[in-house]
């Protein structure tokens, strides 16, 4: 695009930038273009479509955006200026997250933070911020909580100089009155979570708000780069996940297993995903999974299953499986806290049972224990509610080991919410059978369907069959009894590290 100044775009400097945080990501200009790559070019000459931004950080969308146009509009309007003062006043809109990022996206797309200074590229704009726009914003508190986004009011309600993290997009009940328009693309990296005043470092998502805000304003097209947990974990995703599931305009969804081969240097646990959205045309979804340099494409729907299924090689194994009818796991596996007790509670100077916590174990009363009662005196399998793999995620190899600890708590032994009870019989033999089962990779491979983060919940054991723990279970008799094909054996085996008996 050319400048109505030196006849130069200013350099790009966007692939430098360093992010707000790992849940405010920069967008690269390289992925900005993925992403605008899945729209269909005629939008590019169309000089009465509009696009808007509702969570500006860098502008690197409306900037790229604005390069297209600019070339895509060349033969409509012919004069350079007349052009980039149409584009930017009529075509291209922003909201800001801060007040911050509203200075730098306004430089990067009008080359200069005041949109009607001396340096702007567009000759006609008559206020500082021009279509990009920040206010600040203010939480509504309901019971100590935003009704809008869930914010912690403890947390948020700092006042002066804080930053509120009170987004305009989504704190308002009729985003259509921001900029009293129709718009053709909605377009974004939106923030990922806030925290939510939990124990530790909790935090809930906040992203899929700003794509149910969109979808409210009905555009054309709509896609934006969020995290992929929302395919099966979590936390307050389930109506969001079955929204996006039973959606058929959905149609097409580019998932990476690793968040840094698109944001380098971020850790984002479960990987990241783009999708697109179209308002006139439904229809059967293509599903792209990217791991390192192999990109596997299929054309599915999304909602065959309640969580989607990442890995297309996954979905015939799993329908065989689920085709015999048998009960789940997860109907067996324990909630947290088997026993009622938290992570943080201590074995006592006496008692007449043993509680394991994290690290040891140690005497504890049965009179002060009022849930899983009827497990005290059975033999217990327990694993740790947080996985092996750092934050879910596959090695450089592509496989997961997926759980870590796995062991057997003896008669009158019990476990704080560190463990979850996946089984407990009367009989020894069956928690050691039911050990073994859970270190196949079949079992585990099962569970990693569900498994986006480090936390593995009842949930995740929703594909694994109940079996009988009298019989000793290998992988060789869990394929043939499944009648997995020999490509299915070796996807199975190309994503799960072996782990033998007595490995921990």
């Amino acid at each position: 695009m050319v400048s109505n100044k030196d006849n130069k775009y200013n350099p790009d400097v966007l692939t430098c930038l360093a992010n707000l945080s790992s849940d405010e990501v920069f967008t690269p200009p390289q992925l900005a273009n993925q992403i605008l790559d899945l729209l269909p070019t005629g939008l590019w000459h169309d000089k009465t479509a509009k696009f808007l931004d509702p969570a500006c950080k860098s502008g690197v969308f409306l900037r790229e955006i604005a390069k297209r146009l600019d070339k895509g509009l060349e033969q409509h309007i012919p004069d350079p200026q007349k052009r980039m003062n149409h584009i930017f006043e009529n075509q291209l809109y922003g909201l800001a997250i801060t007040e911050l990022t509203a200075l730098l996206s306004r430089r990067s797309v009008y080359c200069s933070k005041i949109a009607n200074g001396k340096y702007s590229v567009c000759e006609t704009f008559d206020s500082f911020e021009g279509n990009i726009r920040f206010g600040s914003m203010e939480h509504t508190w309901k019971n100590d909580r935003c009704v809008y986004c869930g914010a912690n009011k403890e947390n948020y309600e700092g006042g002066g100089a804080l930053e509120s993290h009170a987004y305009a997009f989504i704190h308002t009940e009729k985003p259509e009155d921001l900029f009293k328009m129709k718009f053709d693309v909605i377009i974004g990296n939106p923030p990922y979570h806030l925290s939510d005043g939990g124990f530790g470092r909790s935090a809930s998502p906040i992203y899929h708000h700003f794509v149910q805000q969109a979808r409210k304003l009905n555009p054309r097209f709509l896609t934006m780069i969020i995290p992929s947990r929302w395919f099966a974990g979590g936390k307050g995703l389930n109506d969001f996940r079955s929204e996006m599931l039973g959606d058929d305009r959905i149609r097409k969804i580019v998932d990476y297993e690793d968040a840094s081969k698109v944001f380098p240097g971020v850790d984002i646990a479960g990987g990241i995903c783009y999708f697109l959205w179209e308002h006139d045309a439904r229809g059967l979804c293509e599903v792209i999974n990217v791991h390192n340099e192999e990109r596997i494409v299929s054309v599915r729907p999304l909602n065959e299953f309640t969580t989607l299924i990442r890995h297309s090689q996954a979905v015939p194994i799993i329908r065989k499986v689920l085709a015999k009818n048998e009960a789940r796991m997860s109907e067996q596996v324990t909630s947290r806290k088997p026993f009622g007790l938290a992570t943080n509670v201590r074995p006592l100077k006496f008692g007449d049972i043993t509680l394991r916590w994290q690290n040891g174990a140690g005497p504890y009363k049965r009179a002060d224990i009022n849930v899983g009662v009827e497990m005290i005196d059975q033999w217990k399998v327990i694993t740790s509610y947080v996985g092996y793999d750092h934050a879910g995620s596959p090695g450089s190899d592509g496989r997961r080991r997926i759980l870590s600890k796995i062991d057997i708590l003896p008669l009158k032994t019990i476990c704080t919410e560190t463990y979850l009870v996946v089984g407990a019989y009367k009989k020894k033999a069956q928690a050691e059978n039911l050990v073994r089962y859970m270190k196949t990779r079949f079992f585990r491979f099962l569970v990693a369907q569900f498994m986006y983060s480090h936390h593995i919940t009842k949930d995740s054991y929703s594909f694994v069959p109940i079996l009988d723990m009298d019989a000793e279970w290998t992988d060789e008799k869990l394929y043939k009894r499944y009648s997995l094909a020999k490509d299915e054996i070796a996807f199975i085996e190309s994503k799960i590290r072996p782990m033998e008996r007595s490995d921990e």
